[in-house]
């Protein structure tokens, strides 16, 4: 059909009243969501203010707490993350959209995450158990699963051990905050046990006093405990004199090489033998013929 020039305009104009018409009706959508979009606001610039507030209030809770200071920022930027996304879900829900969708989304991909760096989250735990536990410090010498060293390093993900020939040993937290830690420095004081050995021809009563006498010239050997110095058993070639004294931590190694030098020394100088292993072997057989 065709429409003469008078049908045309009248259909133009009628399409224009009909849009025109709904004008005040997004108008009104506009005005009715202005209350919501007003409230949004505010809630975000309230919980703006409560999120800068807290990690205030936080960040000097850590500094005045014993806490390492390797997790205050990580502890701030978990803290962060967590707030920010308490404000999101509460200016969508102040907006009127459904927030349940949107919690969901969040824990899916939360749990995949988890699932796809479940070893490094378990260094990361590992990690905040040392420092908060904090099994050793640095600087320590500590053993753990047949290594040993001294402590470099001690990060969220990794402890670094530095041993006595200068390598560097990396321990993945998760494994060491399971593992047995023997902290060879965590007391001030140790205690030093060496073993003597004398022949059985020899004074044990001399040998004591000799040793005793190079302890007390090490300037070294603590006097409180005293050093006890005592035979410890009657061994299969030896007498076995034991010699425990007390040291301070950092003269630990230097009264041991100590010790063990001028001992034998002095037992030279004395006389008094250090045994080894000896065997004795008797040949039995036939007399020769005649």
């Amino acid at each position: 059909m065709v429409l003469s020039a008078d049908n045309l305009i009248e259909e133009v104009f009628a399409n224009l009243g009909d849009k025109t018409a709904q004008i005040p009706t997004i108008q009104q959508q506009l005005l009715g969501f202005l209350p919501k979009i007003i409230s949004a606001a505010l809630v975000f610039f309230i919980g703006w203010v409560c999120i800068r507030c807290l990690l205030n209030l936080t960040e000097k809770f850590l500094k005045r707490s014993k806490i390492d200071s390797i997790l205050h920022a990580f502890i701030l930027s978990v803290a962060k993350i967590v707030l920010l996304v308490v404000l999101a879900i509460s200016v969508v829900d102040a907006l009127g959209f459904p927030t349940t969708t949107l919690i969901t989304s969040l824990g899916a991909v939360g749990l995949a995450l988890s699932l796809a760096i479940k070893d490094s989250l378990s260094n990361l735990a590992g990690g905040i158990v040392v420092l908060l536990v904090k099994p050793f410090n640095l600087g320590d010498y500590i053993e753990t699963e047949g290594m040993s060293g001294t402590v470099a390093e001690i990060g969220l993900v990794h402890t670094i051990l530095k041993t006595v020939d200068n390598k560097k040993i990396y321990l993945p937290n998760g494994d060491l905050a399971k593992a047995k830690i023997t902290n060879y420095s965590a007391e001030p004081v140790r205690r030093l046990d060496l073993t003597f050995s004398i022949g059985y021809q020899d004074d044990f009563e001399k040998a004591k006093k000799v040793i005793g006498q190079v302890v007390a010239r090490s300037q070294m050997a603590l006097e409180d405990p005293a050093p006890f110095i005592r035979v410890s058993e009657h061994g299969a070639s030896s007498i076995n004199i034991i010699c425990r004294v007390w040291v301070q931590q950092e003269n630990y190694w230097e009264l041991s090489f100590y010790l063990k030098e001028q001992v034998k020394l002095a037992f030279d100088r004395e006389g008094i033998s250090i045994p080894y292993p000896q065997l004795d072997l008797h040949l039995i057989g036939q007399q020769p013929e005649k």
